[in-house]
């Protein structure tokens, strides 16, 4: 049955049949195999989504609509420029800041991808940085979204595989400015190597300026964060505090956000989070399945056997992982392969927490690489591209942060120093 779910997944794959479409088709087939009655298909997709923690996730896509059209956006691009945008490469190095802030609300790398992209990619352009440089470096940044806290793929980390979606959120924040900062490395150096972005402090304001243009946008994570980490509010209510925010922002102060504008960011909104759900419903019962046949137990004793080290584990899992995220959506591979993959990590003595952000990081590569990177359509779209001709820019990024998830995976302090201070560990 097992083989046969997996076979009719790959098929649907191959004919571009959506992913939460060939998830459940192969879940339905299962049933079938297994002579099981159809309403099973029914009470495992309901039960997939009805757990509180996943209510974060349309609050968070939310919140990100709302900053995109309340000029939140706008303004932390402007803050960042005034802090790195007078170097040499400062533009790029400003993308990638305003994605690490903009990261720090929104949980999502799509939204985040259009919210600076529609502004950043037009302005590198006529900067003189090629238009394909800069459509890799906006998809590579927006990665942001998904590994700094608060992050959709981590609740769905934490969901699949009981552990707290708290810890997540903080052993995140290393991890996060590891990359972000390798990131700002790079173009900085790239950029001098090729001789871009001399005059990138045209039209910079000053930091004071910039800081109080950005205030109460720059407080709105300042406040999400804040009460997550205190103890105020937990994950989900912090996405309900972010939307209420983000709404009186953008329409009581900036004054951006008009009725007419509350079809258009509520429409996105549930699609985006319709979209998510659909996919959760099917892989939740696509695990259900494959739980049940016993093939998680049979792989967890495979991996014990044939790579019986940590190094080997953590290794072996990242060149699965790189391959899988390449064709499989980040949340869907989550869900289907977190109940598996958690307790092996465990038997090899590593802290689900950390190996978590292993699978986050490594999944979230997908979004920027072909042939599904859901990043990299978003980016194309923006800077009217196709996708054929980014990938050759895409590769140095690519290594960047491959070296990042190489130090994640193998010094488990950058990801669990934070939460062991926070958690008292």
């Amino acid at each position: 049955m097992s083989f046969v779910m997996l076979f009719t997944m790959l098929l649907c794959f191959a004919l571009t049949i959506s992913v939460a479409v060939s998830i459940g088709l192969s879940a339905i087939v299962g049933i079938q195999l297994a002579n099981a009655h159809m309403l099973i298909s029914v009470k495992e997709m309901f039960n997939s989504i009805n757990k509180f923690p996943l209510a974060a996730i349309p609050f968070f896509i939310l919140a990100g609509n709302l900053m995109e059209t309340g000029g939140i956006s706008r303004r932390l691009i402007e803050f960042s420029k005034s802090i790195v945008g007078s170097v040499q490469g400062g533009l790029p190095m400003t993308c990638v800041l305003t994605c690490m802030i903009f990261a720090a609300v929104s949980g999502s790398s799509v939204a985040t991808t259009f919210a600076i992209g529609a502004i950043l990619i037009p302005a590198l352009i006529k900067h003189g940085y090629p238009r394909t440089w800069a459509t890799a470096l906006q998809a590579t940044s927006a990665e942001l979204g998904v590994i700094i806290p608060p992050s959709i793929p981590m609740i769905l980390f934490g969901v699949s595989a009981e552990v707290s979606i708290g810890e997540m959120f903080v052993a995140g924040v290393g991890p996060g400015l590891l990359i972000g900062f390798a990131l700002m490395l790079f173009v900085w150096l790239y950029s001098k190597y090729k001789g871009w972005g001399k005059n990138d402090g045209d039209g910079r304001l000053s930091f004071g300026k910039a800081s109080l243009q950005a205030g109460w946008a720059l407080l709105m994570p300042v406040i999400v964060l804040g009460g997550i980490y205190g103890g105020v509010f937990t994950p989900t209510e912090a996405a309900a505090v972010a939307v209420f925010y983000s709404f009186i922002i953008g329409t009581l102060i900036y004054r951006e956000i008009g009725f007419k504008d509350l079809y258009n960011i509520l429409h996105k909104s549930v699609i985006s989070s319709a979209v998510i759900m659909f996919i959760i419903a099917n892989a939740g019962l696509f695990a259900f399945l494959i739980t049940r046949a016993g093939v998680p137990a049979a792989i967890g004793q495979w991996l014990e056997q044939v790579l019986q080290s940590p190094i080997y584990f953590l290794l072996g899992i990242n060149i699965a992982l790189f391959i899988i995220g390449m064709f499989i959506e980040t949340g869907a591979a989550i869900i289907v392969l977190a109940p598996i993959l958690v307790p092996v990590a465990i038997h090899f003595g590593i802290d689900p927490i950390h190996f978590g952000m292993v699978m986050v990081v490594n999944l979230a590569l997908g979004m920027v690489t072909p042939p599904f990177g859901v990043n990299l359509f978003a980016a194309c779209t923006v800077a009217k591209i196709s996708l054929d001709r980014v990938v050759k820019d895409l590769i140095p990024f690519i290594g960047v942060i491959l070296a990042c998830l190489m130090l994640i995976s193998y010094v488990p302090e950058i990801s669990l120093t934070l939460r062991d201070l926070v958690y008292n560990k």
